[in-house]
């Protein structure tokens, strides 16, 4: 018999994700070396160690010189220089370009005292220790000291997710090291009678257990750990005993066995055992998804059809874990694009509806077409789908209205 009647029920999405958000697991940080940073959460603002570049430097190959002395140069009239140094990147001239003289520089190659400017290599004949001049030297050829950026500024900020390009630049900014959160733990749990493995013999009655890879790929997508526990069977006690025994865990995610069933033993558990923090979200499919806490252990039941256990992951679990970690990421529900629709599509009432489509883009704009049957058991739905189609509250589009999208490029 469920007790715990004081949770807030059928709660707009944005509800339940403040709920999750409030209620995240904070994490602690750990330093790592840069290659084993990417993806992770930044736990600190990164202030460079020193300006870039550290001196001016000639932005390509060519000869350094006095800008004034190249002024009137061009293929009928050159201008010649003496060449009195040739200076690779890494190296430093340390005396003092005169007025008709120039030094072979390369790119990345400190500017010598008394040059600003570079003529380009291809602009330029060299004979013996005179370089020929058919162009004037450009100024703009010079990358200033501290262009890129200067010591002490911060461009790396608390809550960035480390990507190529921010850990390329942590390295610029001469950081080896960098502090980041800890990935969360996530425990996924098949439950029910029905679920078995793939490559066991299914009778008639039972299925597959697609939930727990799903999830398991959505996890790992999201950045955390995923932590995969043997299937439990319909009965809260051997449920409950799984669940004493998964070790130290930020959140377990189950599937299945959260709706209104007889057999639906998780929300029992929470309901008698736990603390349910809200059960039913206004959202279809994922409806009867169930939040709550057992043992101080954060749980997020999931519905058991497929789809509906994806799109409860994007749209509610992304909000616990990024919350976590304080990824500063817009969730994909908040990551949202206009397109038009390509279809009729029928909104669920007074709840969210989630569409499973597919993008093309032409003239007109970004066109949003149905992937098919939008059933939450259709699990091919979502391997064709590219955007959710989001259909408001009380809501219908007919074919060539505007609508909003959610890309789920980079989530699945």
């Amino acid at each position: 018999m469920m007790t715990n009647a004081t949770y807030p029920t059928q709660i707009s999405v944005a509800e339940a994700i403040r709920i999750l958000q409030g209620r995240s697991t904070k994490l602690d940080s750990e330093r790592l070396p840069l290659l084993e940073s990417y993806g992770r959460i930044l736990a600190e603002d990164i202030a460079a160690l020193v300006d870039h570049p550290s001196l001016d430097n000639s932005a390509m190959d060519g000869y350094a010189c006095k800008l004034e002395d190249t002024l009137s140069a061009s293929d009928e009239n050159p201008v010649r220089l003496e060449v009195i140094a040739d200076i690779p990147a890494g190296s430093v001239f340390e005396g003092e370009v005169k007025s008709g003289q120039a030094v072979s520089i390369y790119t990345g190659a400190p500017m010598p005292k008394g040059t600003n400017a570079v003529v380009p290599v291809e602009k330029t004949r060299l004979e013996q220790n005179t370089v020929i001049v058919s162009q004037p030297a450009d100024p703009t050829n010079v990358r200033p000291k501290g262009q890129d950026f200067k010591k002490g500024e911060v461009h790396l900020k608390c809550g960035l997710k480390l990507s190529a390009a921010s850990v390329g630049l942590a390295a610029s900014m001469g950081h080896a090291t960098l502090k980041v959160v800890e990935r969360p733990k996530v425990g996924i749990l098949a439950t029910g009678d029905e679920v078995v493995e793939p490559g066991q013999a299914v009778r008639d009655g039972q299925v597959f257990n697609s939930n727990t890879y799903s999830i398991a790929g959505l996890v790992k997508a999201a950045g955390a750990e995923a932590i995969v526990l043997p299937n439990v069977h319909d009965d809260k006690d051997v449920l409950a005993s799984a669940l004493a025994n998964v070790g130290q865990l930020d959140l377990i995610l189950t599937t299945g066995g959260v709706s209104m069933g007889k057999y639906d033993f998780v929300r029992d558990l929470l309901f008698e055992e736990g603390e349910v923090h809200f059960w039913k979200v206004a959202m279809k499919p994922a409806g009867p998804v169930l939040f709550g806490t057992w043992r101080d252990l954060p749980m997020l039941g999931l519905p058991g059809n497929p789809v509906s256990c994806m799109i409860a992951f994007l749209i509610l679990a992304k909000a616990f874990l990024q919350a976590s970690t304080g990824e500063m990421t817009p969730l994909p529900y908040h990551q949202r694009t206009w397109a038009i629709a390509e279809d009729n599509l029928k909104g669920a009432g007074v709840k969210e509806n989630f569409a499973r489509v597919r993008l093309l883009e032409n003239r007109a704009g970004l066109l949003a077409t149905t992937t098919g049957n939008q059933s939450s058991g259709v699990l091919t739905s979502m391997l064709f789908a590219d955007a959710l189609a989001v259909v408001p509250p009380n809501v219908n589009y007919k074919k060539g209205e505007r609508l909003e999208v959610i890309r789920l490029e980079g989530y699945l």
